[in-house]
């Protein structure tokens, strides 16, 4: 970097009800994968950096967990953090999926997940007017949708009087979101960057880890498994051959989900270790042993060590 260049850097947070797309939209914006993405709604439980640059700016992109209506601990923990992200960013996106909104908005054709998501935007909606903060809104998922229809629905947000300025975006194929990468660097306060020019991200090795494996469990098991699991990375062992061990503990509530995580003859698990493993042998750069272990705990999201393993409060 030239030292007589004026630089960037700063924080925008990405908020959103679940689902709406925000770890896509982080993914693609960074250029390489830092926060897992599955069909599962909230799957994000904890804000994961991702360090975009864009020009002479970086942006550290927080993608924080979908934020709605919490009713149990965990539940207030993820939206605490949430909220928390968004407090002290430089630029907040709110994303938004078009889809689901014009779907209610329609008041036709709507799915339960739809409504819940409309709700969610609501939920979200009211706690920016109550913070007094004026956010950029990001309707994504616009694919196949007239943009009469994306304008009229724009408007209809704008009367919320928490937007500033709307980009229309499909955070999966990338259509706008180089506009709106260019309109984050430019609110990016000038200063030196925060972080070294090739890091993608500041999570943790053995969160990533932990993560990683959560991804490919729901990914295989997305019908059969609510959200009663997890995953713990008891053991991160760098070795003298320059390989990595890495033991990992994944929790389930009841003893009839752990079946279900085994699979027969042990082949789901085994599916989710070697899926995992390959992923984090290309992100690690480095050869990878990784050891998988199902246990039943039907208490795991009262443990503690787990919240403070990903960054969130317990006492919410």
């Amino acid at each position: 970097m030239n030292q007589e260049t004026k630089t960037r850097a700063g924080f925008a947070a990405v908020i959103g009800a679940p689902n709406a797309g925000k770890s896509t939209l982080v993914n693609r914006l960074v250029g390489t994968k830092v926060s897992i993405v599955t069909q599962k709604v909230q799957t994000t439980r904890f804000p994961v950096r991702g360090v975009a640059i864009v020009g002479d700016a970086q942006i550290v992109l927080v993608d924080t967990p979908g934020i709605f209506k919490p009713r149990r601990r965990l539940d207030r923990a993820m939206v605490r953090s949430a909220w928390g992200g968004a407090e002290d960013a430089e630029a907040v996106v709110h994303l938004v999926d078009a889809q689901a909104e014009l779907a209610v908005l329609d008041g036709k054709d709507a799915s339960p997940a739809d409504k819940r998501a409309h709700i969610d935007v609501e939920t979200i909606v009211e706690g920016l007017k109550a913070a007094g903060r004026k956010v950029i809104l990001a309707l994504n998922k616009i694919d196949g949708i007239k943009r009469d229809r994306l304008l009229a629905l724009a408007d209809t947000l704008f009367k919320s009087e928490v937007y500033d300025e709307v980009f229309m975006i499909s955070a999966a194929n990338g259509s706008g979101v180089d506009d709106l990468a260019a309109r984050l660097a430019e609110l990016m306060p000038e200063g030196p960057w925060l972080y070294p020019e090739d890091q993608s991200a500041d999570v943790p090795s053995r969160v990533l880890a932990s993560e990683i494996t959560r991804e490919k469990l729901y990914l295989r098991v997305h019908e059969e498994l609510p959200y009663a699991a997890a995953v713990e990375t008891t053991k991160f062992e760098e070795r003298k051959d320059g390989s990595v061990r890495i033991e990992q503990n994944i929790y389930v509530e009841r003893d009839s989900q752990r079946p279900i995580v085994l699979g027969k003859n042990g082949q789901t698990l085994k599916w989710i270790g070697q899926k995992s493993r390959e992923e984090l042998q290309e992100l690690l750069d480095r050869p990878v042993h990784l050891f998988l272990h199902v246990q039943v705990n039907e208490r795991w999201q009262d443990d503690r060590a787990l919240y403070a393993q990903f960054g969130l409060e317990y006492d919410v």
